[in-house]
Formats: structure tokens, C-alpha cells, sequence
């Protein structure tokens, strides 16, 4: 310590006999403090002594490169002085140390105390100190990255669970807003479809659990503290809901975690994965690969604003579905999608994976064969049940081995366009996994309320023929439509238009009768023209009601031409 003091002295002295050489014109910049600037020891000796180009001699150093080299020492001086020694790069690097310590696959007693002082320590760093926060896996990103609102998302860890359980286990994202119309749009559609069972959720990766949790202080379960959640809530008939792809690693790894805890429970029940059974032939396909080639494709081509597929084909446009990759055996399921597509004609759409495995997927491979198909538009969007860091940063980002630089250096294509959202939240893509639970439920012999369908999470937008009943003869659908009604589903809406018999039905209104009364916001009719089969032609009155949910009985009042309301069920189905 000392001799670093006599160095700081002596640089010091040196800076100040060179101001007095060169005259005044830095003498009265501002000091630096120990957090503005690095510890730069000795520079005015390095400038000074350098010799001056094509003369043999010795450079002043010029007045402006004095003053800092001056306030750098200085700075030293008054660091030691208050104490405070640690300089801008050491304040980053305890971060990123402190998050590299996070940043692990294992949860210990002391995981959320570090994800507290990690946050803590990042928040004291200016901006220009945070910039500096690099470590093996520490990144400004890590903290600073805006990915949405966390406090929108429901982290699913409450007790009081019940006897049924749905333990929905995902490897997890830490983007905010693709977790909760990703994962958290497949645990709604779930919660929706089994009105008596508790939907909960946990995830695999303790890393994105420690990444959520310190940047966002929201707690989300890894595997066995859900488990240890579910044994303690007296849960009897635990159902495991996987959103994984296929029958990878990581179903694998979860398979064997849930059966070291099958004796804590009456019946314990692992459904399907995405894309259903595995199968080593890699030209095998089932009836979920082809929902899901279906589903994606659907949605894809929908965004990308063609009326169909054949439409983006004729326009030069061709798909690519990037999934993850893996080295696992499963990873033939890539390329039973491939077979998929091609079963399908869907000709202009391709599968790629973020590792390259299988080789057909790699990158340059896809990129190969997309030209050679002469497809010059290119759209891609992630074949992962998340829009995270794959998708974001390995598709669409900007780094020299991302998909989208490597499509760009080809040099071949017109364009590129980039569809960031997880195969999560489509309706379809919902309804598999609804399906599938619903399967190891019954396949369990557990009778249960599932409503299959019973939401417009469990339906894509558009219109379609429903069933209107209601416990009334003299309230029904005109008899020309045999109790049929159109329903349209938008934005997570149903609402479904029927012609009634008559125009002696005034106004309707969801709910109760003493509820119409105090609502200003009754249903109105419009004015439907009947066709009958006779050819005869007759005005009646329709109604375009609210459907809370398929399957199921709600309230709906009815106003007749006396002015009274009277009470009445009603249930809509498919």
C-alpha cells in the first residue's frame, strides 16, 4: 500500500511540474472522483517519455492529455483518502461475479439471498458502470434488458390446491411477456378446460427460475418444490402436464423426478408432450405433428398477411420453423416434422433447429435448400413453445452466427422477416395440450369436469356453427336453423348470433333478471329475415350474446313484450 501511494505521489508531482511547464490552461478542470475514471497509473510518465516522431527527442505531453492524466492521479489520491478503492471495473465485475453465481442449474439455501444482493448491487452501479458488467455469463442484459411486466405474469405457486392437480412443468423463459402468453396461455387454457382441478406451475431451469426471481423478485418453483408444494396441500391425484416439444433430455429428466415421488400421492399421471408419441422412424407422423404443422403454419401465414399458403409460394415467400435442436434421440421428431409438411404439400415450408441437430437443420443447410427452391423472401419464426433468448437472439439477432446474419450473407435473398412468438399462445396449440391432459386423466380412470373446447383459449379466431340450447319452449332458435346459432371467437371473446322464433322476445341480458333491471346495458335485436323450407320468407328478431364459455349452463334474462323479465339457462356447444 505504500509503495502504491509513493506512486501516486510521484505521478502527482510529475503531472504538476508538466502544467507548470505547459501553463495554466487545465489548472482549473474539474477532479475526477474514483468513480468516473480507471485507475491509470503513471501515464504522464509513458506520454512524456515518448520520443517525438522524426526528431529523437523527448514530446511534452500536450496541456489537455496532462490535465487527465492529473485528474486520474488526483482521483487515486482521494480515493485513498476516503477510503474507497475499488474503481469502476471492480464495481462491474463484483456484479458479474455475482451473477455468474447465479447463473447455475442447482438451487441451494442460500440461491435467493444471492439473487437479492445480486439485484442490490447491480442497482447501485451507474449506467456507465453497468455497461462495464461482463463475466463468463454476465451481460449489461442480464438486469437491464426490458422484457416486459412481470407483475402481469401469475407465478401459479399458491397452496390451497385441492385434492386435483395440474402441475404444468415448462424449461421456462425469462422474457416476460412471451412466459405469460406462452406458458402462461397453455396453464389458462388448462385452468378453463378442468373447472375442478388446480392448475400450478414449475419450472426446470433454475437458471431462468434465478434470472426471474433476481431482476424481477418473482418466485416461480422449480420441479421438486412443487412436488413438496402438492404433498403438503393433500393433493391426491397429481396430473403432470409437460409443454416440452417431444420426448427429449429434459422429458426424460422430469419422468424420472416424478416417479421418485410417486408414492406421495394416491395417482400420479405424465401426459403426452407436444407432439405426442416418440417414435425412432423418422418418417412416422401422427395426428398432433400434423395439428401442430397445421397450427403453425396457420398462424404464420395469417401474420405474415397472405391469404394462404399457395398465395405466399406464388409471392417468392417461403417459411422457416426454427426448434431448438437437440443431440438426443428425439431429434428425429425435427425431421418427422419435415415429413409432416411434405405430407401436407406444404412445399414452401422448412424446419431448421438452433444446434444443427439433426444435420438436415443446420443453418446452412435450410438455407441451401430454400434457394435451391428459389423461394428469394424469407419468414421465420421459432418452432419452441417460447419466444426467449432462441428466438430473439439466435433467429433474429444481430451476432455473426445468428440465423438471420447467416440468411443475410448468402446474399441470395430479397428479404428476411422475423415472427417473434412462441407457438404458446396459439388457441390451437392450447387445445392439443387440453387434449392430452384430458387423456391421462381419463386414461387414469378419474372422472373429472373436463370441458374440451370450453373456452376460446381452446379455439382460433373465426366463426363457427354452435348449438344454442335453453331450458324454455317457448325461448329457442328459429326452427329454420335447427337450434343453431353462428359463433365468433376474436381476441379471446365468444359471442354467438341466433334468430329467434318471434319478435315477442324484446331484449336479452346476460345474467339474472334482477340484474337486467339495474343494467343500462341490455342486449338489443337486430332484424333477421327467416327463410323457411317452403320458400316463405318472415322477419324475426336476433340477438348476438356474450358466450362466457362452451358446454355449460350460464344466465341469460329474457324481456318480453309486457315488460317483465324472466330468468333462464342456456349452453352453448360445438
Amino acid at each position: 500500500m505504500k509503495a502504491r501511494f509513493l506512486s501516486i505521489v510521484l505521478a502527482v508531482s510529475i503531472c504538476t511540474a508538466m502544467i507548470c511547464g505547459c501553463g495554466s490552461a487545465a489548472g482549473s478542470a474539474p477532479k475526477a472522483t474514483a468513480a468516473e475514471t480507471a485507475p491509470t497509473i503513471g501515464t504522464a510518465e509513458t506520454e512524456e517519455a515518448a520520443p517525438a516522431e522524426g526528431t529523437g527527442k523527448t514530446a511534452e505531453a500536450a496541456p489537455s492529455e496532462s490535465a487527465a492524466a492529473a485528474e486520474t492521479a488526483q482521483a487515486e489520491t482521494d480515493a485513498l483518502e476516503s477510503g474507497d478503492t475499488e474503481s469502476m471495473e471492480d464495481r462491474a465485475d463484483n456484479v458479474a461475479d455475482l451473477i455468474d453465481a447465479i447463473y447455475v442449474q442447482e438451487w441451494t439455501p442460500e440461491t435467493e439471498e444471492q439473487c437479492r444482493a445480486a439485484k442490490e448491487a447491480w442497482d447501485a452501479l451507474s449506467d456507465e458502470e453497468k455497461e462495464l458488467v461482463e463475466g463468463e455469463y454476465a451481460d449489461p442484459d442480464y438486469f437491464g434488458r426490458d422484457t416486459g411486466d412481470a407483475s402481469k405474469d401469475d407465478p401459479l405457486n399458491q397452496d390451497g390446491i385441492g385434492e386435483n392437480e395440474i402441475l404444468v412443468v415448462s424449461f421456462g423463459t425469462s422474457f416476460n411477456d412471451s412466459r405469460r402468453a406462452t406458458i402462461g396461455g397453455i396453464e389458462r387454457a388448462l385452468a378453463e378446460a378442468f373447472p375442478d382441478w388446480s392448475v400450478r406451475r414449475a419450472f426446470t431451469a433454475q437458471i431462468i427460475i434465478n434470472h426471474i426471481l433476481a431482476r424481477d423478485n418473482e418466485k416461480i418453483d422449480n420441479v421438486e418444490q412443487a412436488l413438496k408444494r402438492a404433498k403438503e396441500n393433500g393433493v391426491k391425484n397429481l396430473l403432470i402436464q409437460p409443454t416440452h416439444l417431444m420426448h427429449g433430455a429434459e422429458y426424460d429428466e422430469l419422468t424420472a423426478a416424478i416417479e421418485a415421488h410417486s408414492g406421495d400421492f394416491e395417482k400420479v399421471m405424465i401426459s403426452e408432450p407436444l407432439l405426442g408419441e416418440a417414435s425412432d422412424d423418422a418418417s412416422m407422423i401422427n395426428a398432433d405433428k400434423k395439428a401442430v404443422a397445421e397450427a403453425v403454419t396457420s398462424e404464420a401465414v395469417s401474420l405474415a398477411g397472405y391469404e394462404s399458403l399457395d398465395a405466399a409460394a406464388k409471392d417468392g415467400t417461403a417459411f422457416v420453423f426454427i426448434g431448438h435442436g437437440t443431440s438426443h434421440k428425439a431429434s428425429v421428431a425435427y425431421d418427422q416434422m419435415n415429413s409432416q409438411m411434405k405430407e401436407l404439400k406444404y412445399d414452401n415450408v422448412f424446419i431448421g433447429t438452433v444446434e444443427g441437430e439433426p444435420e438436415d437443420t443446420e443453418c446452412s443447410e435450410v438455407a441451401d435448400t430454400v434457394e435451391e427452391k428459389g423461394y428469394k423472401k424469407v419468414i421465420m419464426r421459432p418452432l419452441m413453445v417460447v419466444a426467449g433468448d432462441h428466438a430473439n437472439n439466435d433467429m433474429a439477432g444481430d451476432d455473426d452466427d445468428s440465423w438471420k446474419t447467416r440468411f443475410t450473407d448468402t446474399g441470395y435473398f430479397d428479404s428476411l422477416d422475423f415472427q417473434i412468438a412462441g407457438l404458446g399462445e396459439i388457441a390451437d396449440i392450447q387445445k392439443i395440450y387440453v387434449s392430452h391432459a384430458k387423456k391421462a386423466i381419463g386414461d387414469a380412470g378419474i372422472k373429472t369436469e373436463a370441458k374440451e373446447g370450453g373456452s376460446a383459449a381452446a379455439l382460433s379466431d373465426g366463426t363457427y356453427e354452435a348449438v344454442f340450447k335453453t331450458d324454455s319452449s317457448m325461448f329457442h332458435v328459429n326452427e329454420a336453423y335447427d337450434d343453431k346459432g353462428t359463433l365468433t371467437v376474436k381476441d379471446g371473446k365468444m359471442t354467438i348470433h341466433i334468430s329467434l322464433a318471434s319478435k315477442n322476445i324484446v331484449e336479452l341480458c346476460p345474467g339474472l333478471a334482477s340484474d337486467a333491471e339495474k343494467s343500462s346495458e341490455t342486449l338489443k335485436p337486430t332484424n333477421d329475415t327467416v327463410t323457411y323450407p317452403d320458400g316463405t320468407t318472415e322477419d324475426v328478431n336476433g340477438f348476438d350474446v356474450p358466450v362466457p364459455y362452451l358446454d355449460k349452463e350460464f344466465d341469460l334474462a329474457l324481456l318480453g313484450k309486457k315488460g317483465k323479465w324472466y330468468d333462464h339457462k342456456v349452453k352453448v356447444s360445438m
